[in-house]
This record gives C-alpha cells, sequence and structure tokens, in this order.
C-alpha cells in the first residue's frame, strides 16, 4: 500500500492547525477570566497537551483506535500499547499511521482543554491534574472509539488506485456509533462538544459556585485577548473540520466552506439577538458567536450544503445566545459558558443534520435529513448517538469528581479565591503594577511629584 503524499502532508498540517487550538482556547478563556485567574486559565489548557500526549501515546490510542475484536463497540482492544506496531512503513487510506495518531491526539488535547473554561477561578490545580488522568481515560477514549472508530478496513485492489482505497470495515471492528448505529458525526460534535460540555456540566454541579456568583459582576479581564484566541480558533478550526477528511479532497473543501459560512452566520446571529435584547452588539457577543457555529457546524460540515450550513450557524448562534442565560436561572456556575456553547452548540449541530442532510453532500440517498425528504431515520440515529454521549459523559464524570471531592478536595480555600488562584496556586500574576509607583508615596517613579491641588468642601 502506497504512501499519498497529499493525503499525508494535508493531515500533517490540520494536525499542526488543531494543536494551535489549544493555545487559542486558552486566550480566548484567558481573556474572559478576571485579571486574577488568567494563569490559571492559561495553564489548565497547557497542561491537557502535556498530560493527554504522554497517555495518549502509553494507551490512549489503542483504546479509541484499536480493533474492537470482542464484537461490542464499546472500547478498542490493547494490542496498539505504546504504539506496538506502528512503524513509519505503516499506511491506511495512503495516509501514514504516525499522522493519523498524531491528528486524532490533537482532538484529545482540546477536548480535555475545553472544560476548563467552566471552573474558573476555583478548581485545585492539583485536582484538575488528577480529573485530567481519570477524565481523558474513563471518559474521553471510550467515546472517541464510539464515534471515530470505523474499524479494520477491507481494501478493494480492483478499484482505481489499486489497495490505496477502503471499500468498507470489518463488521463487528469499529464503534457502535459509528459502524453499527450509522450516526454523522463528521468531525467531533458529540465525541469532543457535546461530550466536554455535558463534563463541564457535572464537574461544576460537584465543584459548587465561585463566591459572589450572581452578585458580583465577573466580567472579562481583557477583551482583545479573546478576540485573539477567537482568531486562532478559527484557523485551526479548517484543520479540525476539513481535516477531518483525512485527504486533500472534494469533501475537505466542501468542510472548509461550511465551517466558514457556519462561524460567520453564528457570529451574526449571536450580535443580532445582543442588539435586539441589549441594545448592543459586543466583542464578546462577536466572538462568542463565532466559537458558537464552530461547534454546531463540527458534526455537520461534511453533511449540509453551504446554504445548509448558514441555517445551522444562524440556529446555533440565536439558541446558544440564550443559552448562556440559564445558569442565573438554572444556579450553576458555569463561568465561561462551557455548557451554553459547546454542549447546546454540540446538540444542535448533531440533531440539525437529521434535518438538512443532503445527500449531494453525504453522497447516499439513505443519509438525508427530514428537509430533504429523508424521513425521520436519520434524525432518530442522531437523537440516540447525542442521548448516549450526554449520559455516558454526564454521569461517569459526576462520579469522577464526587469521588476527587472526598479523596483531595476539588476546590481552593475561599481565601485564595477571593485573593486570587494565580498568586496563591501559581505563585505568579499576569500583570505586574507595583513598577508604576514606589511602595512608600503615590508618585511615579522617576517622574516629578504632581501639583497637590486643595478640594474645599
Amino acid at each position: 500500500m502506497k504512501l499519498d503524499p497529499g493525503t499525508t502532508a494535508w493531515v500533517l498540517a490540520s494536525a499542526a492547525m488543531v494543536l494551535l487550538m489549544t493555545p487559542g482556547l486558552a486566550f480566548f478563556y484567558g481573556g474572559m477570566t478576571r485579571s486574577k485567574s488568567v494563569l490559571n486559565m492559561l495553564m489548565m489548557s497547557f497542561s491537557a497537551i502535556g498530560i493527554v500526549s504522554i497517555i495518549w501515546v502509553l494507551y490512549g490510542y489503542t483504546l479509541a483506535f484499536g480493533v474492537d475484536a470482542g464484537g461490542h463497540g464499546l472500547i478498542g482492544n490493547l494490542d496498539l500499547l505504546g504504539l506496538k506496531g506502528i512503524t513509519t512503513a505503516s499506511v491506511t487510506n495512503g495516509l501514514s499511521d504516525f499522522v493519523f495518531v498524531a491528528f486524532q491526539l490533537m482532538f484529545a488535547v482540546i477536548t480535555l482543554a475545553l472544560i476548563s473554561g467552566a471552573v474558573a477561578d476555583r478548581m485545585k490545580f492539583g485536582a484538575w491534574v488528577a480529573f485530567s488522568i481519570l477524565w481523558i481515560s474513563i471518559v474521553y477514549f471510550p467515546v472517541a472509539h464510539w464515534v471515530f472508530a470505523f474499524g479494520s478496513p477491507i481494501y478493494d485492489t480492483k478499484a482505481a488506485g489499486g489497495a490505496g482505497a477502503a471499500a468498507s470495515y470489518i463488521a463487528g471492528t469499529g464503534g457502535w456509533i459509528v459502524s453499527r448505529l450509522g450516526a454523522l458525526d463528521f468531525a467531533g460534535g458529540t465525541a469532543v462538544h457535546m461530550n466536554a460540555g455535558a463534563a463541564a456540566l457535572a464537574l461544576i454541579l460537584v465543584l459548587g459556585k465561585r463566591h459572589g456568583f450572581g452578585r458580583d459582576p465577573m466580567r472579562p479581564h481583557n477583551l482583545p485577548l479573546v478576540m485573539i484566541g477567537t482568531g486562532l480558533l478559527w484557523f485551526g478550526w479548517f484543520g479540525f473540520n476539513a481535516g477531518s477528511a483525512l485527504g486533500a479532497n472534494g469533501i475537505a473543501g466542501l468542510a472548509m466552506i461550511n465551517t466558514q459560512v457556519a462561524t460567520a452566520a453564528g457570529l451574526v446571529a449571536w450580535i443580532g439577538m445582543e442588539r435586539l435584547r441589549d441594545g448592543h452588539a459586543t466583542t464578546l457577543g462577536a466572538a462568542s458567536g463565532a466559537v458558537a457555529g464552530l461547534v454546531a457546524i463540527t458534526p455537520a460540515c461534511g453533511a449540509v450544503t453551504p446554504v445548509g450550513a448558514i441555517l445551522v450557524g444562524l440556529v446555533a448562534g440565536g439558541l446558544c445566545c440564550i443559552a448562556v442565560t440559564w445558569k442565573h436561572k438554572g444556579g450553576y456556575d458555569d463561568a465561561l459558558d462551557v455548557v451554553g456553547v459547546h454542549l447546546v452548540g454540540g446538540i444542535v449541530g448533531t440533531l440539525i443534520i437529521g434535518l438538512v442532510a443532503s445527500d449531494t453532500s453525504t453522497g447516499s440517498a439513505d443519509l438525508r435529513g427530514l428537509f430533504y425528504g429523508g424521513g425521520f431515520s436519520l434524525l432518530g440515529k442522531q437523537a440516540i448517538a447525542a442521548g448516549a454521549v450526554l449520559a455516558y459523559s454526564f454521569v461517569l464524570t459526576y462520579l469522577i469528581a464526587v469521588v476527587l471531592k472526598a479523596t483531595m478536595g476539588l476546590r481552593i480555600s475561599a481565601e485564595d479565591e477571593i485573593a486570587g488562584i494565580d498568586q496563591t496556586t501559581h505563585a505568579e500574576t499576569a500583570y505586574e503594577f507595583a513598577g508604576l509607583g514606589s511602595a512608600g508615596s503615590g508618585t511615579l517613579t522617576g517622574a516629578a511629584a504632581p501639583t497637590q491641588v486643595k478640594v474645599h468642601s
């Protein structure tokens, strides 16, 4: 089987783009927090890169993508522990297996990092590290297998290109959602966004609210940083979605244009809702709307037309704008709106496939949404997939959080939270203000003392 240089180059570049999304997420979340918590947010994202990268090589990849020899579709086998058996000569569908390993690693990294936005200001960093190891192993790897693992390929040697193209997959060797249920999720609306959003909700219910939640403003401290993070996420998402075609082909092109227009529509819908509701269109709203569009189009980018993608973005931007207000009514402290954007956006994108999937995009008359004459079959499959991932992630995450709370504790002390988690946990601050003046006076160092002005009553 020959290596396809074009395919390999595209997925290599896509993997690097997806990795860039995690620093982009760190900036996005960091700017949304208060100034005394920004370093902790950056650390949580960057720690996810370190932790998941090591675990992925040791046992994560084999659990997610090992052959499902048992026929249950729940998790892979252990044949690829430590990437055993994968060599530089290993090629599947023209793509180096090492490149595929690297590409999927980046998905695992950002899925974990997404959760961190919900627990801003108050979670022990040590507890976050322990949670990261447990959650990625117990929750993410099985769900990734359900959604992404097609199984062992069967090659059609008579087809054009010889043995380089997989005609089908051996029954019973892949994840149950993709190979048995037949639900569509092109790039991870269930495995990434719904998974992280459901986990975030479970974790914050156990963790509790920030001091001052519902009373203090807790506004973003650096909106330019949020916008920089949004730009990096938007750019990296092309690797996330178009890269999931696993080839430089027409499907990648469809996914790219769908990603662009859905994101634009999400941005427009969110700021439009803000303008109607509050009288102002905000930069934070524009950033949040763009991310909502990105989240929703992730599962649908290979199944809808560009016009359908615009609809996906409009619906997601509007609904997510409404959903972020639910935390105040529901009394749960989702600090940076992971639930409102990623869980709700993931649900929207997953279910809307059952309505607007087009056979011109999917390539199959059996994979049409309700609006295209496909009936309720696909919509039902999408609902089952969404419900299964949501329930599994929520329940298992809740149990992990309860165990950690009982053993090592989840929260920093009230005093440390009020003082700022950056200073008390990491012994650092993002901004140094002390140099602006001397300790004993109000004058600027090296500047002439200002003229005193008497104020008369």
